[in-house]
Order: C-alpha cells, then sequence, then structure tokens
C-alpha cells in the first residue's frame, strides 16, 4: 500500500508506525471482516430460532417479524448519524463505542423473558452496530486505493456480508438445536469482546474533523422509516384501510420529507445529498437496496417453509442455507478477482441481477409437496447473481468519494442494505397475509394441517414473485442508471 493511502490515518504509536504497512492493514482487514460478519450474521441468525423464540415469549405471528425488523430499522435508521459521528469525534473511537454497546445488548437480549424485552434489545443492538458498521467500511476505504487492491478488498468485505446472511441460518440452526435460542444472543459476548481487544490494539485512528451533529437529521430519517415500515407490518394483519395503517404511512412521509428538507440546509449534514449528484453512485444505492429487499424476505419464508412444511430441525434447516453460503462467498471472489477486472463493473452487475430474478421466479414453483431439491437449484442460482453482484455495485456505491465524505458514503451503502432488507421484509410480510387469507378459501376438504401448509406456500409463492419483481427492477436499475465503467488493467498477482 502506498503512503498516499495512509496518509489519512493517524497512527495510535510510535511502535505501530513502524510496523510493516502490508501487515498492518491485513491486520485491520481483519478486524474489519470479523465486525462485519458479525453485525450482518445478527440479521439473520434469529430466523431459524423464531418459532422457539415465539413459544417461549408469546409473539404473534406479525409481531414477529419485529425480532427482525427492530435491529434493521435502529441500524439503517442511525447509520447516517453513526457515520458522521465517526467523522467528528474520530472511526476508531466510534468504531468501539458500536461494539460495545453492541455486545451489552446482546447480553440482555439473551436474558429477555418477554417479547417487548426481546425487541427492545434488538433494537439497542442494531443502534450499536450503526456507529460500528460505517467506520469499517471508511476504514477499508481509506487503506486501500481506489482500484485493484480496493476492488479485491471489497471482495472480501461484500462476500462477508452477503455471504454473513446464510452463515446466521447455520449458526442460528446449531445453536438453537445444541443450546436453545437464547444462545443467537449470547454468541456474540465472547466474538464482541475478542473484536474490543484486537481493534483497541491494531485498528488507527483518525483525525476528528469540524462540525456538529445533524441531531434533526437523524431523528426525522429514523422515526420516519420506522413509522413507513410499521404501516406495512400493520396492514398485514389490519387491513390497508385502517386508521393505524393510514396514520403510519402519512407520518412516515412527512417524517422523510421533513428530513429531506433538513438535510437541504443543515450546516453539517449526517446526509451530504450532493452524493446522490453522481448517478452510479445513486442508482448503485437504489439497487443494493431492491436486491436486499428480495434476498431478506427469500430467508425469512424459506426458514419457515423447511422448518414447517417440511418439518426440518433449526440444525437441519441451517445446513440447508449451506450451498448458497459457499456459492455466494465463492462467486463474489470470483467476481473481484476476475470478471470486474476483465468485462468491467456494469455487465457483471446485470448478468448477478438477471440470475437472482431468475432463482426467484423459480421459488414461486413452490407446493406444498416440495422438497429439498426444490429450493436447492433456486439457492444456489440466488448465490452464483448475488455473490456476483454485490462486490460492483458496492464499489460503485463509494465511486470517486473524497476522502471528507468517506463515513458518510460508507453509510449510505449500508443504509441501502438495512433499509433494503426491513422494507422488503415488511412488504413481503403484507403480500404474505393477504395471499394466505385468499388461499383458505380454496382449500376446502384438507385436513388441518394440510391447510396450513396450503396457505403458506400460497403466501411464501405470493411473496417470491414480489421478489423477482423487485430483482427484476434492479436489472433496470443497473443497465438504464449506472454508467459503464471500463474493465481494470489485468496485472500479474
Amino acid at each position: 500500500m502506498s503512503d498516499n493511502a495512509i496518509s489519512t490515518l493517524d497512527r495510535p504509536s510510535e511502535d505501530h508506525s513502524k510496523e510493516d504497512p502490508d501487515r498492518r492493514r491485513s491486520l485491520v482487514l481483519g478486524v474489519i471482516l470479523v465486525t462485519q460478519l458479525m453485525v450482518v450474521l445478527d440479521i439473520s441468525i434469529v430466523n431459524v430460532a423464531l418459532p422457539s423464540m415465539q413459544a417461549a415469549l408469546g409473539f404473534t405471528s406479525s409481531g414477529l417479524s419485529w425480532v427482525f425488523n427492530a435491529y434493521t430499522l435502529a441500524f439503517g435508521g442511525l447509520l447516517l448519524l453513526g457515520a458522521r459521528a465517526g467523522d467528528l469525534r474520530g472511526r476508531r473511537r466510534t468504531y468501539l463505542a458500536g461494539i460495545a454497546v453492541f455486545t451489552a445488548a446482546s447480553l440482555l437480549g439473551g436474558l429477555a423473558t418477554s417479547a417487548g424485552w426481546l425487541v427492545s434489545a434488538r433494537a439497542v443492538q442494531g443502534a450499536g452496530a450503526a456507529f460500528a458498521a460505517p467506520a469499517t467500511l471508511a476504514l477499508l476505504m481509506s487503506m486501500f486505493a481506489e482500484g485493484r487492491e480496493r476492488t479485491r478488498a471489497l471482495g472480501l468485505y461484500t462476500g462477508v456480508s452477503v455471504g454473513g446472511a446464510a452463515i446466521g441460518l447455520l449458526a442460528g440452526g446449531m445453536l438453537t438445536a445444541w443450546l436453545s435460542w437464547r444462545w443467537v444472543m449470547f454468541v456474540n459476548v465472547p466474538i464482541g469482546v475478542a473484536v474490543l481487544v484486537a481493534a483497541a490494539i491494531v485498528v488507527p485512528e483518525t483525525k476528528p474533523q469540524a462540525g456538529r451533529f445533524d441531531l434533526t437529521g437523524a431523528v426525522t430519517s429514523t422515526l420516519g422509516m420506522t413509522a413507513l415500515v410499521y404501516g406495512f407490518v400493520h396492514a398485514a394483519s389490519a387491513g390497508w384501510g385502517d386508521t393505524t395503517t393510514v396514520a403510519a404511512f402519512a407520518a412516515g412521509a412527512v417524517l422523510l420529507a421533513s428530513f429531506v428538507l433538513v438535510e437541504r440546509r443543515a450546516a453539517a449534514p449526517i446526509t451530504p445529498l450532493e452524493l446522490f449528484a453522481d448517478r452510479t453512485r445513486a442508482g448503485a444505492y437504489a439497487a443494493r437496496l431492491l436486491m436486499f429487499a428480495a434476498m431478506m424476505g427469500m430467508f425469512f419464508f424459506l426458514t419457515q417453509f423447511l422448518q414447517g412444511a417440511l418439518g426440518y430441525s433449526p440444525i437441519r434447516t441451517g445446513l440447508a442455507f449451506l450451498p448458497v453460503t459457499i456459492v455466494l462467498f465463492a462467486s463474489s471472489q470470483f467476481s473481484a478477482r476476475f470478471l470486474v477486472e476483465r468485462v468491467g463493473e456494469r455487465p457483471v452487475m446485470v448478468v448477478g441481477a438477471v440470475l437472482s430474478t431468475l432463482s426467484m421466479l423459480w421459488l414461486t414453483r413452490l407446493s406444498a409437496s416440495s422438497g429439498y431439491l426444490d429450493v436447492l437449484g433456486p439457492l444456489v442460482l440466488l448465490g452464483l447473481g448475488n455473490g456476483s453482484a454485490f462486490v460492483p455495485l458496492t464499489s460503485a456505491g463509494l465511486h470517486g468519494v473524497p476522502p471528507r465524505q468517506a463515513g458518510a458514503a460508507s453509510g449510505l451503502v449500508n443504509v441501502a442494505q438495512q433499509l433494503g432488507g426491513s422494507l422488503g421484509l415488511a412488504v413481503l410480510v403484507t403480500v404474505f397475509g393477504r395471499a394466505s387469507e385468499r388461499a383458505a378459501g380454496t382449500g376446502a376438504g384438507a385436513g388441518p394441517a394440510e391447510m396450513t401448509n396450503h396457505m403458506f406456500v400460497a403466501g411464501a409463492d405470493a411473496a417470491f414473485m414480489v421478489s423477482a419483481v423487485l430483482l427484476a427492477t434492479t436489472v433496470l436499475v443497473v443497465g438504464l442508471v449506472l454508467r459503464s465503467r471500463p474493465a481494470q488493467p489485468v496485472v500479474a498477482s
């Protein structure tokens, strides 16, 4: 790594400054990857444990989705504030504080004795992750120069980010089966402590920038997104015309409009609107949101299909997702090391999004008599598509960002990911609920178990179709909005 690439970082001590730069950045990259795996894994690790959580804590069917949404909403809603905090207070300091909060909340969540307690702990977990995650990606940007070396580092980062969701399902299954659902929370405690110690030793601090926090922007964006997601979730059980549903959507629209106005006038906005002026970056954010909206919904419904319709145990359900984990990571590395360098970013993103769309259309063919092989094919295809597309998509979202806005740009990449998952699941739960209700009238003569499976599969198929539409929209965004960037010169390693 060149001296210029690390000039933005302050070395904590004399000893650190004498370390070999390549070894130093490898250690920091290791801490970044473990951190990203931990915060992303926690989005999906609860999925396999949801039935156990529901039985133990008395969640309703619609309320169960808030175990997922509380984390992703707090994570996504506070990411921009977390990114700004890193710029103003130093990224290392902000990162350590975020991991400490995340670890403490994980311990409290594992001790939960009520649904409200667990959901609250998940929200605090998300808040901690929101302050840790932007700092990690901003540090990666600072330590790896734009081009081939950053693309390869982003390949590892993206592999962990995308594959972490699938790894979470496997880990959640093993922990739930061998110990209890509480260990999907407790497992973060020893990992979080280890990360804190390692980061305190090897992660360098950055120079704080002058400025102040845009608290108004943070509050309006977080409350606006929360209201919007709540509206979708509430509509699934109460209907679109329900007073509470309409009020939630109205409040969300007003708060998000206020957020835009605040950001236009703020002296130090948490979201510099000029980041959206670049068509490539704006398109990358939109495409990332759409792809995660489809993917998180798929994991949510497939885990329930495997445990409900197929009768899988938690650990068998987790193992069922192992192929997609392997394919995701392998295809992301192949994309970063070979495809992007040879054919450019946009063609790789288009092909990846098309493969993901086809995988979701394949899943719409699931029926009550389907077996695991009917799930395996779509999972492998999804792994190929998402793994290929997310590396160049991440690079495009950070393209041309000046160092002073590295934190904000990193925050937006993570915001698109987390809010995409949260909003996508909220929409898909609503679609699922309506389709299941309609299916109830077409299963006359079926026994209780057969009727339950019939209703679930009908709802899941409808949700997968909407996911396919989201992914098809991603193909259009990537193909029509993102500018084509040339392939990088291939240099022997």
